[in-house]
């Protein structure tokens, strides 16, 4: 997607057929963070933030991206008030326009969070949900949206087979929540897509 245009465009969008999202405003956040390489320890790693716009749309986003301190993984400027008015943080933005888009703030937000490692889920949690949190009190203090983390990880050493033949891929929509996976957390494995070889 190039310079706010829009590449394609879910039958679903149109039809508003996505459950629990075509009826209920709803903001779709995707955040990461990226670094510069090991031995460029004074590089800034770049945080970058994504979210939907035009509700009942999910095909169209705005993008911002901030630097911060170098090999940092929790987005520093998620919230950053300036003043008792005025919130310079990157949700704030986002919340604004996702307001400006679609008339009205979203009753539930849904966060998809990249580049985390099992061990900081509850950073994930405790500082930068809490971030959001407080940029969403900062522009309506009674206003309490609904939200759901969801930390995506794609980088792991788990491989899945066929029952009946152990030579191909999984079919795609194949979900795995259960004997594999971690019991302390709600935890599932997904092959979203075909994979190629």
């Amino acid at each position: 997607m190039q310079l706010g245009g829009m590449n394609s465009l879910l039958l679903s969008e149109v039809t508003r057929s996505i459950p629990l999202f075509s009826n209920i405003p709803t903001l779709v956040i995707g955040m990461d963070v990226s670094h510069g390489s090991s031995y460029q320890s004074n590089v800034p790693s770049i945080a970058a933030v994504v979210s939907s716009r035009y509700w009942p749309q999910i095909s169209r986003y705005k993008a911002v991206v901030r630097a911060q301190p170098s090999k940092v993984e929790m987005i520093a400027s998620l919230f950053k008030p300036v003043s008792d008015a005025k919130d310079d943080g990157i949700i704030c933005e986002l919340l604004k326009d996702f307001r400006a888009t679609s008339g009205m703030k979203p009753k539930q937000i849904i966060i998809f969070r990249d580049g985390v490692s099992d061990s900081q889920f509850n950073q994930v949690l405790d500082i930068e949900l809490e971030e959001i949190i407080k940029a969403c009190k900062h522009l309506d203090e009674n206003w309490c949206p609904k939200f759901t983390v969801i930390v995506a990880q794609k980088n792991h050493h788990t491989r899945f087979f066929k029952p009946n033949a152990p030579q191909e891929n999984v079919s795609p929509g194949t979900v795995i929540d259960n004997t594999i996976c971690n019991p302390k957390n709600n935890d599932f494995y997904m092959c979203a897509h075909a994979g190629r070889i």
